[in-house]
């Protein structure tokens, strides 16, 4: 690999079959540090199949995984979790019985070595509570530390997801769908909660929302089939004709509008 160091992740010619169906088709992708970098298509796309390449839940039929200049494709999940590569999912990941500080808490326990001494006190986990609360306030939720995860609304939970997520200290976000499922007044405080946590940080994103995508991604790659369709800002992809097609619809506002 090069030594270009303002990209973070790159894919070259990334390749997933299952049983002779290509779900993921020759995608080279590169991230730039510090980006938000958006990854959408319609529906069987190969989006979500991409970050489980990224992540090792699936291995490569062919190509190559870099992150930070050396290849990991290779490496086990636990291996990239380690490296820096923190993902949330689309399905809510929270402890729904726990506070919503014991939530980040737990998250902060994996950078101390003590994440499975479960015989430990609660009490032992104290000196990590000022670095929660900080997560806490970075995502707007200082107000409700105390508070059980299963009394938040949906759309706070996806904000506790991001501090569980930002705990883990990551170089390279992979956020999966953070705002599917929501409300109008929940998707735009995750959208700006997602830029306001950028600031430093690279992510790395599946969304199907263009209102979002269009609001806060720096970079689009635009998938179809499991390959790449197109790549750019938003102005260049949602004017390329063959992005429009793929949305189902043949002019902009309805590419704007799609929630493929």
């Amino acid at each position: 690999m090069g030594t270009d160091q303002s990209i973070i992740l790159e894919t070259r010619n990334l390749t997933k079959t299952f049983l002779g169906f290509t779900a993921v088709d020759d995608v080279n992708l590169q991230i730039q540090r510090g980006h938000i970098h958006a990854l959408i298509g319609p529906n069987g796309a190969g989006k979500t199949t991409c970050f489980n390449l990224l992540t090792k839940f699936l291995k490569p039929s062919q190509g190559k995984i870099f992150f930070e200049g050396k290849e990991i494709t290779g490496d086990q999940p636990a291996d990239i979790a380690r490296k820096g590569i923190i993902r949330s999912f689309q399905i809510s990941a929270v402890f729904p019985q726990l506070s919503v500080l014991e939530n980040v808490r737990i998250a902060l326990q994996r950078n101390t070595g003590l994440s499975f001494h479960f015989w430990r006190s609660g009490s032992s986990l104290k000196p990590l509570d000022n670095r929660a609360q900080e997560l806490l306030a970075e995502v707007d939720l200082a107000d409700f530390a105390q508070e059980l995860t299963v009394n938040l609304p949906y759309g706070r939970k996806r904000a506790l997801e991001i501090a569980t997520t930002l705990a883990m200290e990551p170089s390279l976000m992979l956020l999966d769908e953070p705002t599917q499922g929501m409300g109008h007044e929940d998707v735009n405080r995750v959208t700006q909660l997602i830029k306001q946590v950028s600031a430093g940080r690279t992510i790395l994103m599946v969304e199907h929302n263009m209102k979002v995508v269009s609001s806060i991604a720096d970079r689009i790659t635009v998938l179809a089939r499991g390959a790449v369709l197109a790549e750019g800002d938003y102005a260049a992809v949602s004017n390329n004709p063959a992005v429009m097609e793929a949305y189902m619809g043949t002019s902009q506002g309805e590419l704007e509008g799609a929630q493929a």
